[in-house]
């Protein structure tokens, strides 16, 4: 049971805290955390006690009312019941400590795996998917780099999904991803098994990923493919090497050099820190042994059958007949089982207040 007067006088005595002008930057930042969330806390528990208290009076002016008065009274208690619903998500939410990269924004990572040039068709749908979930949440997605195939595929894209909570969204579709389905390159009419892999590796801040300069190989080249004369005059792509892990990242997307070497940092941090938490999770295997998925991309996740217009997640079982509808980015009931999920895990360790 939660001490919401408790609460009020936290948030407030916080507040104080922070009209003391000799406060360390780290200090006052942690300060300013805990007050947001607080005051997050408290608005919600304000707007449910407003909603309930909405119902209440409806329900009892339906009872005592006829005809369309009584008709807008059961509306109005319908409408607001399903709003209480979606505060006490809100306040669940906020309740039980998040991933605190569920905010940021992502470099969605699709590469090509077993399957040749089908794989690669695959590929370049899933991208689409993606690109229709993230318009539909008016997120803006953008490539970074890519390898096409000569018939249209992916052999691997890199993209830039910006926007709020992208991450809490996606970060379950790391993983393998299977195709079942007749190629357009098959003759014979024949189902071939294809797989792709996907990583969502959040957007980190420049500061939490430090690297050191002496560790990077800058090399600038000529971009290939579509953009016309641009493309074939000016050394504007780069490529970054991160001599101590051999990591690679190319971007080719903007015109400017500055603005491609800025945005391949951002990729190369990211895939630092997914290497970093990688690495702290392997510790932990034992308890991730567990879950229902630990994101690497060897597992298989999720199974898309062409011919039956079936797409099947192999963590929660779920199995829907409308693989048409989803490759055009209609994801949310193969995403909401692994959010529930998420929160039965996060309400195991307990409130945040």
């Amino acid at each position: 049971m939660i001490d919401w007067v408790q609460v009020q006088e936290e948030y407030d005595e916080i507040v104080q805290k922070l009209t003391n002008t000799s406060l360390d930057r780290r200090t006052r930042g942690d300060l300013q955390r805990k007050a947001s969330q607080m005051s997050q806390l408290l608005s919600r528990h304000k707007e449910i006690n407003e909603c309930q208290q909405t119902i209440t009076e409806n329900k009892e002016l339906a009872e005592m009312e006829t005809g369309e008065l009584k008709e807008l009274c059961e509306q109005e208690v319908i409408e607001s019941e399903e709003k209480l619903k979606e505060l006490n998500r809100e306040l669940e939410d906020l309740l039980y400590p998040a991933d605190d990269r569920d905010s940021c924004s992502v470099f969605l990572e699709i590469r090509a795996g077993t399957g040749g040039q089908e794989a690669a068709l695959f590929a370049y749908d899933l991208f689409k998917m993606y690109n229709n979930y993230a318009l539909a949440h008016n997120w803006h997605a953008s490539i970074v780099e890519s390898s096409a195939t000569d018939i249209g595929g992916y052999k691997d894209v890199v993209a830039h999904i910006k926007g709020k909570n992208v991450f809490k969204s996606l970060k379950f579709e790391s993983g393998v991803h299977r195709v079942q389905r007749v190629p357009s390159t098959e003759g014979s009419g024949r189902v071939h098994t294809s797989t792709v892999t996907v990583a969502i590796l959040p957007e980190v801040e420049d500061v939490a990923i430090e690297i050191n300069p002496q560790d990077l190989r800058i090399d600038v080249f000529r971009a290939s493919g579509a953009g016309g004369q641009h493309v074939n005059t000016t050394d504007s792509a780069v490529r970054i090497t991160h001599l101590p892990t051999g990591l690679v990242v190319s971007c080719q997307d903007e015109r400017s050099q500055l603005k491609n070497k800025n945005r391949a940092m951002k990729v190369l941090k990211a895939r630092l820190d997914k290497q970093k938490r990688e690495q702290q999770d392997a510790e932990k295997s034992a308890q991730r042994k567990q879950q229902i998925g630990t994101g690497e991309r060897a597992e298989k996740i999720r199974t898309y059958n062409f011919p039956q217009n079936r797409v099947t997640d192999h963590r929660t079982g779920v199995s829907l007949k409308k693989l048409d509808l989803v490759m055009e980015g209609d994801l949310d009931d193969l995403l909401n089982p692994l959010r529930e999920w998420e929160l039965t895990e996060r309400k195991k360790q307990g409130m945040v207040i």
